[in-house]
């Protein structure tokens, strides 16, 4: 980080650790100051030219709302802002209004502001999709503080060279267009367009009158659409649906709403036939079972032609830990071959990306999009296109542990007893296919007695144990065991708590046994393949049971090998062959 961005991170914590943390009006008093600082110094540096008067802010704001000493930082930050590019400005000031925003509220509005290295590249996208910044109307349904909307300005305005300023910021009005539900962050979209268009504001004497509209995207009337691009970061999180609204985003909709896919939807009805939907979402609704109607729709209306994967999950934005997709789609075009690159932000703050590689949708696009997440992944999502076999032509279907533990406290015991059974936490199941009866966390024990009616806790049935939650930095995201056959008769049962999968036969027996499921779950390959499926921190069940599978026919080679306690390295070659990757 450089020490401008540096000084102004240290700025924006200060006034943070100054207000209150269920102050909206103290936050918007904050970022209110370091707007007017960033303007008053703006105007000192207009190189002699007379200076363009600030927009005037919403009268709802006042700054006695915020303390002395946040404001203090907030003018600092000002200062300090008006040395950057304006997008760097829109977020640096920007970060400090949704820094000091009440968490609820900063929750209920989705307010996590794209970083400008982001913003660029996604425009870049859109620009090899075929976006023309000389003719394209754009729209940003979501638009914050302007972070898409005072780039698409600039570029906008660097396409028309030689032609009269006052032309140049009329062809801007006509074109580009913006919503937000929140009118402070409204009106900061205003200030930076303002900035953006600074110089041609004072040689034509007056502000660009941009059309901003202060309103939910979600619930507005169809006036607004044909657009050449809708672009943008929309808001994400689960939403409760009103009946209209659910009826009005029904194609869309599977189970719970998420935001994102409520606008991602949107994005679609704003954007004329042939035109180009550019987004910056968590990468959930490429697997998730909440998402499998938006995909199918995606690949009706609007397939994907390009996707980038952010490599970190952390920094890319402030207080998200939250794993990054930049997807850029063409309305109208009929599924294909669509090109998948790898991005890393790098301290500068700037991108660097991978050569392109390719990808294709499933017959069945509603099912979870298996798609390379890294460059050496690309070969094995391309035989995976030829892989028909699933779990259920195992004999298996997947199930989550049943024992929500905080429910039956009074029902967990310490030792065992009379009708009690041992109870499994996630840490039994261990790296390398490992089954270790423990319960050695905060919390846990070891044994847990029904209660009448709660026989349907109890599995007492041979199965393989899956964790079902593992973050993306972990060398492997699937780690199975087979629960023991001897622990099972022993015990006469289990009982298997919620953060583990069940994987039990429902055939019996099953085409493929327990131990060499476990065995293939846990292999390389099979890890790399979920990888390629999976969106989030969560190993569901709707993932496993779309895992693509080698035909269980041809896995009593590997079944062998388990039964004979063979090594890893022996199994994992086994695997390979499987999966007809030999060459490895």
């Amino acid at each position: 980080m450089n020490p401008m961005k540096a000084e102004i991170a240290r700025a924006r914590r200060s006034a943070a650790s100054c207000v209150s943390d269920d102050s909206l009006a103290a936050a918007m008093a904050t970022a209110l100051t370091a707007a007017v600082s960033y303007w008053d110094e703006l105007g000192k540096r207009s190189s002699g030219l007379a200076s363009l008067p600030m927009r005037q802010p919403p009268t709802c704001i006042s700054v006695v709302d915020a303390p002395a000493e946040a404001l203090e930082s907030a003018r600092e930050i000002g200062r300090l802002a008006a040395d950057l590019d304006v997008p760097e400005a829109s977020f640096a000031i920007g970060a400090l209004y949704t820094g000091t925003m009440p968490k609820k509220q900063r929750a209920a509005l989705g307010a996590f502001y794209t970083p400008p290295a982001l913003c660029e590249r996604l425009l870049d996208m859109a620009t090899e999709a075929g976006v023309d910044w000389k003719t394209a109307r754009v729209l940003d349904p979501a638009c914050g503080g302007g972070a898409f909307l005072a780039p698409v300005a600039r570029r906008m305005v660097r396409s028309m060279e030689n032609i009269d300023a006052a032309m140049v910021i009329e062809n801007v009005e006509d074109r580009l267009y913006g919503i937000e539900l929140d009118p402070f962050a409204a009106w900061l979209s205003h200030i930076f367009l303002d900035a953006t268009l600074y110089d041609l504001g004072i040689l034509t004497d007056r502000r660009h009158r941009a059309h901003i509209q202060v309103g939910d995207a979600l619930d507005l009337d169809h006036q607004w659409n044909e657009f050449d691009l809708v672009v943008g970061n929309p808001p994400y999180g689960r939403v409760k649906l009103s009946s209209q609204q659910r009826c009005q985003y029904q194609r869309s909709l599977y189970g719970h709403a998420n935001l994102y896919g409520l606008f991602t939807d949107r994005a679609l009805r704003f954007t004329r036939s042939g035109g180009t939907i550019a987004l910056v979402t968590p990468t959930s609704f490429l697997a998730g079972a909440y998402f499998k109607a938006l995909r199918g729709l995606l690949a009706q209306e609007a397939p994907p032609i390009k996707l980038e994967f952010i490599d970190e999950r952390k920094g890319v934005f402030a207080d998200v830990l939250q794993e990054t997709a930049l997807a850029v789609y063409r309305r109208g075009d009929q599924p294909g071959r669509g090109e998948v690159r790898f991005t890393s932000v790098v301290p500068e703050g700037t991108v660097v990306t991978t050569l392109p590689r390719t990808f294709e949708l499933p017959e069945n696009p509603q099912s979870p999009w298996l798609i390379p997440r890294t460059g050496d992944q690309t070969s094995l999502a391309h035989l995976a296109i030829r892989l028909k076999h699933r779990l259920s032509d195992y004999g298996y279907e997947v199930s989550t542990g049943p024992l929500v533990w905080n429910r039956h406290r009074s029902e967990i015991k310490n030792s065992p007893g009379k009708g009690r059974f041992p109870l499994i936490w996630a840490e039994s199941v261990r790296a390398g296919g490992v089954f270790d009866f423990r319960a050695q966390r905060r919390d846990h024990q070891p044994y847990f007695q029904p209660r009448p009616g709660q026989e349907w806790l109890v599995t007492r049935d041979p199965c393989v144990l899956l964790q079902r939650t593992t973050a993306k930095e972990q060398s492997r995201r699937l780690v199975a065991a087979e629960l023991p056959l001897d622990f099972l008769d022993k015990h006469e049962g289990v009982v298997v708590e919620n953060h583990l999968n069940v994987i039990r036969p429902k055939t019996v027996p099953p085409r493929v046994s327990p131990g060499a499921l476990a065995a293939l779950l846990n292999s390389r390959l099979a890890d790399q393949m979920f990888r390629c499926i999976n969106g989030s921190v969560a190993v569901s069940a709707y993932e496993l049971e779309a895992l693509p599978l080698p035909p269980p026919d041809n896995v009593e080679g590997l079944a062998e090998l388990v039964r004979q306690g063979s090594d890893t390295r022996l199994i994992e070659r086994e695997v390979a062959q499987l999966y007809g990757e030999t060459d490895r």
